[in-house]
């Protein structure tokens, strides 16, 4: 069927996912700030964030894997992925029931995206998530998925699609309004949920996806910064947050519900079809898990400490380590030589937050710097700091866009100066390091540089296409001419696995017979997107 701006067909389901996530890494921290329930972690929306990454990833691999041409997947195959990839990706309370929210819309758009199935679909949503709730609270994110639940079911009759979700965005906004006068925490506060606010900003998302205009975006809450933390929330409680998913028959998740429901509180359960997500807070920890064990087969098992130092239980911590993020093995063992801890980012498919949390943790240090190496990872690696702060460790993200400028920072680091001093000098090093690449062009298309060809050879310079040629030796010279221009101390040629020895050969005389004083430093970077990365300090 074709899709129109008004449908929740597939291209509409995929632009919904990456507008949320875009929304979320805006307004991560503000909701963070916000966050006092169930437990005051402030990490509420740094885990709708890698929730909805989570989702947003599950879809653009089912595009990929579809065949590049005229046509595109079909919404039930886009809605389920969305489904399963926040299911599997969930964290914490308020991500766990966003993907029961978002699994209870897949099961009615799967059979149809009009503007009826997506009423229907919204009232599914909010009746499943409740359902998933052992004890459902009012003045949470369940009452904002019931408002626009019912918002979007007053819509007139004839509504299109963009005005049922326009509806609903509207209804859950209000009812976001009057949440602090639904629960107490949140009265004493000052703020709204935050789980209800993160809910918002996803419906936001879904009405900008189907119309095409975002909708204004106000919300009632004291600035993050005067924000009271309640006694309530902060002191007392279970100790332990533990989240796994579970392969399991419906039988026996009924059992381990009874059974997780007397160990603790805040307890979800969400999924359904043999995968199951299960969220509980717990003074016993190996007693959740065990629960899941008698259930059926618990994997990605994540316990958390709330309060306590995460960086690790048993051993003391080194003061200060550099995380990067490197696009090929050859550069990943010239990271660990110089003492950093990595993160692979293999051709297509680059680290998710939770690969980065996991990274600085393996890192074991009090102080780590951060360097994702990607412009396209700044959501990914804020998230993934924010997380570690949560988990009592100092971290600094430096926006290094490119591998280039992360061997120029990691090549300044001293973890003997202070922290502040450190990271000001990796910084300037990657802010002054101008990056390029090459590419093949895989179809016609108007460039900077002009139109191209497939086949072509691409020089990108800072990210935009500045050289287009006919072979790698005189695109990579041509490049390197435009980047010496403005001056520059060394060059820094990282060669493609398949990349002969003797273009750098080449490079490194063109740039000794042209540039004087301009020394010119090879590495082999193993498998990697692209044949050749070019850095001119």
């Amino acid at each position: 069927m074709p899709q129109t701006a008004d449908d929740m067909g597939a291209v509409a389901v995929r632009t919904w996912c990456s507008l949320a996530l875009e929304a979320l890494g805006r307004e991560r921290e503000a909701i963070d700030a916000i966050n006092v329930y169930p437990v005051a972690d402030g990490d509420t929306g740094t885990n709708l964030y890698l929730t909805v990454e989570s989702a947003t990833q599950a879809v653009e691999a089912v595009f990929a894997a579809h065949e590049t041409g005229t046509t595109v997947p079909v919404a039930a195959d886009a809605v389920r992925a969305m489904a399963h990839g926040a299911l599997i990706g969930a964290r914490g309370n308020s991500g766990t029931i966003l993907a029961q929210l978002l699994r209870g819309m897949a099961g009615v758009l799967a059979d149809g995206h009009d503007a009826d199935h997506l009423r229907r679909a919204l009232t599914r949503a909010a009746a499943s998530a409740r359902q998933a709730v052992a004890h459902p609270v009012e003045g949470t994110v369940l009452t904002v998925a019931t408002a626009a639940a019912e918002a979007a079911g007053r819509a007139a009759d004839d509504a299109g699609t963009a005005a049922v979700a326009r509806a609903a965005y509207e209804g859950a906004r209000t009812a976001l309004e009057a949440t602090p006068g639904q629960l107490a925490v949140l009265g004493r506060a000052g703020v709204v949920d935050a789980g209800g606010r993160g809910l918002v900003t996803v419906l936001g998302a879904l009405v900008e996806a189907v119309s095409g205009r975002a909708p204004e975006r106000t919300y009632v809450a004291v600035p993050a910064a005067v924000v009271p933390v309640p006694q309530d929330c902060a002191e007392g409680g279970p100790a332990f947050e533990v989240i796994y998913l579970l392969e399991a028959t419906d039988n026996a998740v009924d059992r381990l519900r009874a059974r997780l429901d007397r160990l603790g509180d805040s307890l979800v359960v969400v999924g359904g079809d043999g995968l199951w997500n299960v969220h509980v807070h717990v003074d016993d920890a190996g007693a959740a898990v065990e629960a899941g064990v008698e259930a059926g087969r618990p994997y990605r098992i994540r316990i958390t400490h709330f309060g306590a130092d995460r960086v690790h239980p048993h051993t003391e911590p080194v003061q200060r380590a550099v995380v990067v993020v490197v696009p090929g093995d050859g550069l990943r063992g010239l990271c660990k030589e110089a003492g950093a801890t990595t993160v692979l980012a293999r051709p297509g498919e680059p680290p998710a937050s939770g690969e980065l949390v996991d990274a600085i943790r393996r890192a074991h240090a009090r102080e780590v710097v951060l360097l994702p190496n990607d412009a396209e990872l700044r959501h990914t690696a804020a998230a993934a700091a924010e997380q570690a702060r949560t988990e009592g460790v100092r971290v600094a993200l430096i926006p290094t866009r490119a591998a280039v400028q992360g061997i120029a920072a990691l090549a300044v680091h001293e973890p003997d100066r202070s922290f502040d001093e450190d990271v000001v000098a990796m910084t300037a090093a990657a802010g002054a390091t101008r990056y390029a690449e090459l590419a093949v062009a895989e179809r016609q298309s108007w460039t900077m540089a002009g139109i191209c060809q497939a086949g072509d050879i691409l020089g990108l310079i800072d990210g935009d296409v500045a050289v287009i040629g006919e072979d790698v030796p005189e695109t990579a010279r041509n490049v390197l001419d435009r980047m010496l221009a403005a001056g520059g101390e060394l060059v820094t040629l990282v060669l493609g696995e398949d990349v002969p020895d003797s273009l750098a050969d080449e490079l490194e005389e063109h740039v000794r017979e042209g540039y004087l004083a301009v020394d010119t430093v090879v590495y082999r970077g193993g498998l990697q997107c692209a044949p050749l990365l070019i850095g001119v300090e």
